[in-house]
């Protein structure tokens, strides 16, 4: 959900300007659901008590955890009753086709209950579900119904901050010795010198202040209260316990602050996180994952995996033929643990638009943003769509401009996501790319994914192999993956010319045959151990060697 400052505030402004928000989780888009300061039809009760670990044990491969993994909109996948909102029974009906693509696991972003009935950042029960998306019956189902298939679930996690009209809130400002007073951060008089994403975080309650980095609409937990660390652990094992396979973490770079010069990246945040990470690890083949554009490599080291941010832009360059992001691509796994999770866009403006609207709609520069992170070390997240060619709605901006409804058929009114009348408006290119008429094309993208992603899971070197031999020339880059023995070759020319480049350290006259393209044929490597592969330009070629 979040940003460094530099990458935040471009979105802050341009949030402010288009909804009157200050953060980018802040409204929902103005032709879709109610306004972020509307309550949930029913007002929760906290629910604080103590949950223990009593893990179900799981059913998945040990392998689960490779990947790909699909980030889920539930709001924006599928509808199943036709009132225009997705929910828990329409991805339950779309996982065949999520497992014909080839993921492992489904990153479900915020499904509890929330304030502002859209995003699901500001948190108004951390256990219970927003009733837009059905009962726990359903989600359970769902869950049970992804696990039969050999796929993961993990839920997005809110730990920074609740909603203003979360009940441990209300209650903390309805006075100085409330019994959640101290679940949050509070001043008697408005602090100074604070400026994070272009705002004084202090906002005012019943006579003092309280501290909400993102939005005044999601105050900050005081995290270095051990009751609300016990509370939001107790949270984790109530999902854990029913079966949920782990969490995407939001924000973990800005749980902790000390001062207006000190508020994101403190030393406290990793600590918290290496804390959670043994509370999952106490449960049976679980995954977590981290959000921290501060530090990605810090946080994979505490949280066990965080996103690359900043991979993901040089990988979208790389694509357009950027010679210096080429060399920075070949660059990041030098040093970034294997573990990163790699994306190429995701619901945040701040990440990139969708990928189509990135690279405006070039399907050559598309696919080679898609192999290289499908390819590289790293556990790929595939953000809804993106398999598909989805655009950006063309009538939206911000962050819902990424947030739409998945394109199932060709119809611009509701895009096969509902009978009813979508919540938002649909992508712009839907006439064009959609599931329906991809399924039947073996040249479309969806097509090139489930490939290269059945590339990936059936080469244990792709899926979790070394990374070495790394070169570049130019445009070109090539590196080789190895594990127990087996070493697979990747040759990428980002160029719009073609070239060529010699690949060393293979055996003595030994051979490489392609895996990918499928046409491709098999090269013979000289006594000294090299090969020339002549590389086409915007192509990707796979050898085993």
């Amino acid at each position: 959900m979040r940003s460094a400052h530099t990458l935040y505030l471009a979105l802050v402004l341009g949030l402010l300007s288009a909804c009157g928000g200050g953060s980018s989780e802040s409204a929902a888009s103005s032709d879709s659901t109610p306004s972020p300061t509307t309550p949930s039809p029913t007002t929760p009760v906290a629910d604080i008590s103590t949950v223990v670990a009593m893990d179900p044990g799981t059913t998945l491969s040990a392998d689960w955890r490779e990947g790909p993994f699909a980030e889920i909109y539930v709001r924006g996948y599928r509808d199943s009753n036709g009132d225009g909102i997705g929910d828990f029974k329409g991805l339950t009906q779309s996982l065949d086709y999520l497992k014909a693509l080839g993921v492992t696991g489904i990153w479900l972003m915020p499904v509890t209950a929330s304030q502002d009935r859209d995003h699901g950042y500001a948190v108004q029960d951390y256990r219970a579900l927003e009733t837009d998306y059905g009962s726990m019956d359903d989600f359970d189902t769902l869950v049970r119904e992804a696990h039969a298939r050999g796929i993961g679930v993990i839920m997005d996690y809110v730990l920074n901050h609740s909603a203003a009209q979360n009940p441990m809130f209300v209650n903390a400002k309805s006075a100085t010795d409330a019994q959640f007073r101290n679940w949050y951060i509070w001043s008697s008089s408005k602090p100074t010198g604070w400026n994070i994403y272009g705002n004084n975080p202090w906002y005012s309650a019943g006579g003092a202040y309280y501290f909400a980095g993102f939005w005044d609409q999601m105050p900050d937990f005081n995290l270095r209260n051990a009751d609300v660390i016990a509370y939001h652990q107790s949270s984790m094992r109530f999902w854990l316990n029913r079966g949920v396979d782990g969490f995407r973490f939001d924000a973990v770079g800005n749980l902790v602050e000390n001062g207006p010069s000190a508020w994101e990246g403190q030393p406290e945040n990793y600590t918290i996180m290496s804390n959670v990470k043994t509370l999952l690890d106490g449960y049976a083949k679980r995954y977590m994952v981290c959000e921290a554009p501060i530090d990605p490599q810090g946080f994979s080291t505490a949280c066990g995996s965080a996103f690359a941010f900043g991979h993901n832009y040089d990988i979208v360059n790389a694509a357009k033929g950027s010679t210096s992001a080429v060399q920075s691509v070949a660059d990041y796994f030098k040093t970034a643990p294997t573990g990163m999770a790699t994306m190429v866009s995701n619901h945040d403006t701040f990440a990139g638009q969708r990928l189509y609207d990135q690279v405006s709609g070039n399907l050559a520069q598309y696919k080679l943003a898609a192999a290289t992170y499908l390819l590289q070390p790293g556990v790929p997240f595939i953000y809804y769509g993106e398999e598909i060619g989805m655009a950006g709605a063309s009538s939206l901006s911000g962050d819902w401009k990424l947030r739409t409804p998945m394109s199932w058929t060709a119809s611009t009114t509701n895009a096969g996501f509902t009978t009813g009348t979508p919540f938002r408006a649909v992508s712009g290119n839907v006439a064009q790319f959609n599931v329906a008429a991809e399924q039947s094309d073996a040249q479309s993208l969806l097509a090139y994914y489930t490939k290269l992603i059945a590339l990936r899971r059936g080469e244990p070197a792709l899926a979790r192999g070394s990374y070495e031999n790394v070169a570049v020339s130019g445009t070109v880059m090539s590196f080789a993956r190895r594990l127990n023995g087996q070493a697979v070759r990747v040759v990428i020319n980002y160029g719009t010319q073609a070239s060529s480049v010699g690949l060393s350290n293979l055996a003595a006259n030994g051979s490489l045959s392609s895996l990918f393209p499928s046409t491709g044929t098999t090269l013979q490597a000289d006594a000294g151990g090299v090969v020339q592969v002549a590389a086409p330009a915007q192509s990707v070629q796979v050898f085993r060697e």
